[in-house]
């Protein structure tokens, strides 16, 4: 029977949005006159460069920046890109083949998805793993295989655990160093490791680097494209959302496999015009920053860190230190039902909003994650209302 204003069933396949669903519950305790401190979504708080905003003034000024872009992106803003890789990881890549501007990582992440995976094609995703990782292969109508991450692995994924027929089926792999939302470091030695084992298997690496530069304590986050063999079996995604709080403004990027790359040009191309020139020259404006932006950048994150880690440890808590990233992953108390419950239960009674470890895949039930996006003088808000609330590790 023909049926009326019926969704795709792909649609019927992804699991519930949980950012969507806190969403609406932070407006119901808004409504009542909570005043929240949102720890959720990682939004930066603060507001963009004002060498970034400047630049995004004169260029719209410029009325040569108000068509169509390039479908590939400014030429300016592409050599920016690689010329940024370069400097951060001596690796050279190609402007015109290597390096695409993106509407947002999460935007090329999901279409990079429809671009090279066909329905029932086994896809190897983290669990937990940011939503994008495993929601684009599902639209994409993939199988998909969770490589369940453990904390005493560090939440780093073990290959070795995954089973040689899987690994002969698999086309695409997604990972994710530095982690979101576990905020996990992964070695050198094992971005060696994954490249032989895609090289050995025939697989395409995704690999999402979006927290690159929010690093810690002499850290140095690694790049893919660092790898020898890595360009030729991956690409990389990067944005400016995060390190240079842009997240409203939609602008990101993907380096490496010109073959890879050029696949997902073709299918948006079909989709969307591309970047505005005046946000592609303000996201140039942002990566051309000097270190001394990032050290400001970086030692705010940090400190937020620690105290929140002291402070979380005064509640029973023990955090380890994390080395990267905006968030800390900490467990639920065992008297907690599942994460949702909890992260429902700290909302209702303190205000303070966490996002639930099951918003991330089945490997993230037990944990919560919080957002170090606020200043310090409302993390010990944080603190004190989650105290007085009863509200401990125990």
């Amino acid at each position: 029977m023909k049926t009326w204003l019926q969704t795709a069933d792909r649609l019927g396949i992804l699991p519930p949005y949980v950012f969507a669903r806190l969403d609406e519950l932070k407006q119901r305790a808004r409504e009542q006159g909570l005043d929240l401190i949102d720890l959720g979504m990682g939004n930066p708080g603060g507001p963009t460069p004002e060498a970034v905003v400047e630049s995004a003034i004169a260029a719209l000024k410029d009325p040569d920046n108000h068509g169509y872009p390039p479908f590939e992106g400014t030429a300016s803003f592409r050599q920016a890109i690689t010329k940024w890789y370069h400097r951060r990881y001596d690796v050279v890549l190609d402007p015109d083949g290597e390096a695409l501007p993106l509407i947002g990582s999460k935007e090329g992440l999901t279409h990079l998805a429809l671009a090279f995976i066909n329905p029932g094609d086994l896809v190897l995703v983290p669990s937990p793993a940011y939503p994008a990782h495993f929601r684009g292969p599902l639209i994409a109508g993939a199988e998909l295989y969770e490589m369940v991450l453990k904390p005493e692995s560090n939440w780093v994924i073990d290959l070795d655990a995954i089973p040689v027929e899987i690994a002969e089926r698999a086309k695409v792999l997604y990972f994710n160093y530095p982690g979101n939302p576990t905020a996990a470091v992964a070695p050198k030695e094992f971005f060696e490791q994954i490249v032989a084992f895609a090289q050995k298997y025939k697989i395409l690496l995704i690999h999402d680097l979006c927290y690159a530069e929010l690093a810690f304590d002499g850290y140095e986050p690694t790049s893919l494209l660092e790898i020898p063999g890595g360009i030729d079996i991956g690409v990389e995604f990067h944005t400016l959302s995060k390190t240079y709080h842009m997240a409203g403004w939609r602008v990101g990027f993907v380096v490496g496999n010109r073959h890879v790359i050029q696949g997902l040009r073709t299918l948006k191309t079909n989709l969307d015009y591309g970047i505005f020139s005046v946000i592609q020259t303000a996201a140039e404006t942002a990566l051309n920053l000097p270190d001394s932006y990032l050290d400001i950048v970086r030692t705010r994150y940090r400190e937020r860190r620690d105290f929140l880690i002291e402070g979380l440890a005064k509640l029973g808590w023990h955090i380890p230190k994390t080395y990267a990233t905006m968030y800390l992953w900490i467990p639920i108390p065992p008297s907690a039902k599942d994460s949702t419950d909890f992260a429902l239960e700290v909302l209702q009674n303190t205000g303070v909003v966490m996002t639930p470890g099951s918003a991330f895949g089945k490997g993230g039930e037990g944990f919560v994650r919080i957002s170090l996006i606020a200043d310090r003088d409302r993390l010990a808000e944080a603190i004190d209302r989650m105290d007085k609330a009863g509200i401990r590790f125990a």
